[in-house]
């Protein structure tokens, strides 16, 4: 009789918990926490989150593209715990917290058998508003110049307006991408484009054999080491954004991106980590 009074409790208790809607969570001490935005810090902030992980048993770091503006306003919303900004903050968002994790550079790129060299600040802005339109005109050879530029809600895309003083209406452009890898493969795959990506993501690809070189700025070589020496006119902050001042899991998480523990990530990215430049 005891034994089925015990087993009667048992079935009873159970059917108590379940109609009450709770239940014992499979891992106590499970974690996630979601970053939304930028794609050029997208793929940094994936690796660092895959060696967080290996630290902390029990959490995930979920991390998603869709570009800067995306990462603003998730995190103002609190669709993501932390958003990705690839540049710094504007005066109307600074109800928000940037924390910078790494420095980036945005540079023009052409396909490795241009024999265009260089090209000036003047020479850009009117191959991109259509003044110029084929590649002899700026010492190239005959052939019209394919224009790749980036989708609204780009941080690359508001940078190079404001460097080049650029509205984006007055653009003409044959081709629209989002992403760094959208454009790297793009200008890759037509020997006569032209378009500007991440300095990080355009040396590691060329470094590995994908046919793209970087035009130099301003008579500065767009290189990840003029962007640590602080030469490179066109440089920007990786910035993970918040609403407040993070806590717990989120705190934990931004402390480790900047620190020595993931330099070689950064590194490894072609990105300068924040304390070396």
């Amino acid at each position: 009789m005891k034994i089925i009074s015990a087993i009667h409790y048992m079935i009873f208790t159970a059917a108590l918990f379940s109609g009450s809607g709770w239940s014992q969570p499979v891992n106590a001490a499970s974690q996630k926490l979601v970053l939304t935005g930028a794609s050029t810090i997208a793929p940094l902030a994936a690796e660092i989150g895959r060696r967080f992980e290996s630290q902390h048993s029990g959490t995930r770091i979920d991390v998603q593209t869709g570009g800067s503006a995306r990462g603003i306003n998730d995190a103002r919303n609190g669709t993501a715990d932390i958003g990705m900004v690839s540049r710094p903050l504007k005066p109307q968002e600074q109800d928000l917290q940037a924390h910078t994790i790494a420095w980036d550079g945005v540079g023009i790129i052409l396909h490795a058998s241009n024999p265009v060299a260089a090209l000036s600040r003047q020479q850009i802005a009117d191959i991109y508003t259509g003044k110029i339109d084929n590649w002899k005109i700026v010492g190239g050879r005959d052939a019209p110049i394919t224009v790749v530029n980036k989708a609204e809600g780009r941080s690359t895309l508001e940078l190079f307006l404001a460097y080049f003083q650029l509205k984006n209406s007055d653009i003409r452009p044959h081709v629209i991408i989002g992403d760094n890898a959208q454009g790297i493969k793009t200008v890759a795959g037509n020997s006569n484009a032209v378009g500007y990506v991440s300095i990080g993501a355009a040396e590691y690809e060329a470094g590995h054999g994908v046919p793209i070189k970087l035009l130099p700025l301003d008579g500065i070589a767009a290189t990840v080491a003029n962007v640590r020496n602080g030469t490179f006119p066109l440089s920007r902050p990786l910035n993970l954004v918040t609403r407040a001042s993070p806590e717990g899991l989120s705190r934990e998480f931004i402390d480790f991106t900047r620190s020595k523990q993931v330099y070689d990530l950064v590194e490894a990215q072609y990105f300068v980590p924040v304390s070396i430049r």
